[in-house]
């Protein structure tokens, strides 16, 4: 993959408005640095939610590329402007893989690998919407350190 920032989910995407929005803001960072999107496999709830956790962790650990940002409900609240410095700052280190995680979340393993954990808002988003919103904020912050007239 040649994109520098990459997007991990757990299990396939299901719903084509969120597809249709993904796609569109994908076209947008193509030209601030490419996104690409890698899905992992869901494991199987066999009434043990760690074990789902843990085994959908190490997946998406295995397939990170470069520095991991975990997005989580236990992660830290960012402001545009702190975001957009993140993804500044560990762009300058090379690729980024952001993770969302599955039905159950992420494990803490999951969490300690990454290099920041963050929040993507105080209310509870599906999985659908967490994608949506991560990449319109990473159009946004990639657009705020482009001096591109959208952040605003």
């Amino acid at each position: 993959m040649g994109e520098r920032f990459q997007v991990l989910l757990v299990g396939k995407p299901r719903s084509g408005w969120a597809q249709e929005a993904v796609d569109d803001y994908t076209k947008r960072i193509r030209r601030l640095g490419g996104v690409g999107e890698r899905v992992v496999r869901t494991e199987r709830f066999r009434g043990d939610v760690d074990a789902v956790r843990g085994a959908e962790g190490e997946r998406l650990r295995q397939a990170a590329r470069g520095s991991l940002v975990c997005l989580d409900e236990r992660g830290q609240d960012l402001t545009t402007e702190s975001f957009a410095a993140l993804v500044d700052t560990l762009r300058q280190r090379g690729p980024v893989s952001f993770a969302i995680g599955g039905a159950y979340g992420h494990c803490p393993d999951t969490r300690k690998a990454a290099a920041e954990t963050v929040r993507l808002s105080s209310l509870v988003l599906n999985h659908e919407l967490a994608r949506v919103v991560l990449y319109e904020q990473l159009y946004r912050a990639l657009s705020l350190l482009e001096g591109r007239p959208y952040h605003h």
